[in-house]
């Protein structure tokens, strides 16, 4: 019996995750394929560097680099690492690099991200979502700092797979291309209780780091911070339990102990502030709050952030 083809897989973003995954991915036998805009000629020419504390100084080269999406070959797995800011743009670059049934992942923070981006889709896309728990950035054209962690857990959204094991299985294969690129990854039976798990530790860390010019050491060592943290990951989560979804025993807690144990890290939302680009706080912010404020919940210190972050990115662009 034949086995079936190595999968191909896309990555639509090639920035800190996307370059990330898609790095590790190729240095473990798979085909990838980068998409790239501002940085097409410097990995084209140079390839991707990664720096990273878990796995060394590694580079991928030459790099299977594209300009344009019409350009990628059929992908039989599209990881989608550009920033929910740019969903808008996304479907017509799915639609150009996706094979017929191929499994799309949105390997991005915040809430119904998926439920915005599927009704762009064709009906034959699987739709996956993926939690990244890592601490990465960029630190120049290619190049890509890991500081920390890089486990990735995949859940399925939509498609056409049927309910229940069919889903789990998809999420699962998923799960074992990142296993064997040496990354901790699980399938998820609940996209959206995942999603609102991430949530806990992003809703204040993000914010917090810019609205305080903090990073994560800073906000944890100081006493007012650190309350100040716990008590908006307990109404993340006191909001996560009125939608249905189950959260971890003193989850706030263990999120802080396992925050102390990090190295120090500024979250992405620090640098898209600091670099001018435009924030995430619809995924992060906005969606929750309207979630939560759905079934009589009510988040008071998240708007208060959130409200105080619209100001800062409002003033910025006037």
């Amino acid at each position: 019996m034949s086995q079936s083809p190595a999968p191909r897989i896309g990555i639509i973003g090639t920035g800190a995750i996307g370059g990330f995954y898609g790095l590790l991915l190729a240095r473990a036998g798979y085909d990838v394929h980068f998409l790239l805009r501002s940085e097409y000629a410097a990995v084209a020419e140079r390839g991707l560097q990664l720096n990273s504390a878990v796995h060394g100084a590694l580079q991928l080269a030459p790099v299977q680099a594209y300009r344009n999406a019409g350009d990628m070959p059929p992908c039989d797995w599209l990881l989608v690492g550009a920033k929910t800011t740019a969903n808008a743009e996304l479907a017509p670059l799915i639609a150009q690099a996706a094979a017929p049934g191929a499994k799309v992942v949105l390997l991005q923070n915040g809430l119904a991200v998926e439920d915005e981006l599927r009704p762009l889709l064709a009906d034959d896309l699987h739709l996956l979502g993926g939690l990244c728990y890592i601490c990465v950035h960029r630190s120049g054209p290619g190049a890509i700092e890991h500081q920390a962690l890089g486990a990735i857990n995949l859940a399925y959204h939509s498609g056409p797979a049927a309910e229940g094991e069919a889903r789990l299985a998809l999420a699962e294969e998923g799960a074992g291309m990142f296993r064997g690129a040496g990354l901790d990854s699980a399938a998820m039976p609940n996209l959206a209780q995942t999603r609102w798990q991430k949530l806990v530790w992003n809703v204040p860390y993000n914010g917090l780091s810019v609205l305080l010019d903090a990073d994560t050491r800073q906000l944890m060592g100081n006493p007012d911070s650190r309350a100040l943290i716990r008590d908006l990951m307990l109404e993340v989560v006191q909001a996560a339990q009125a939608l249905g979804h189950g959260m971890p025993d003193n989850y706030a807690d263990k999120l802080l102990a396992a925050t102390e144990r990090m190295p120090d890290y500024l979250p992405s939302m620090y640098h898209d502030f600091a670099q001018g680009r435009p924030a995430e706080l619809h995924a992060i912010y906005e969606a929750p709050l309207a979630a939560a404020a759905a079934v009589g919940c009510d988040m008071p210190r998240v708007r208060a952030l959130y409200q105080a972050l619209s100001f800062i990115q409002a003033r910025r662009e006037a």
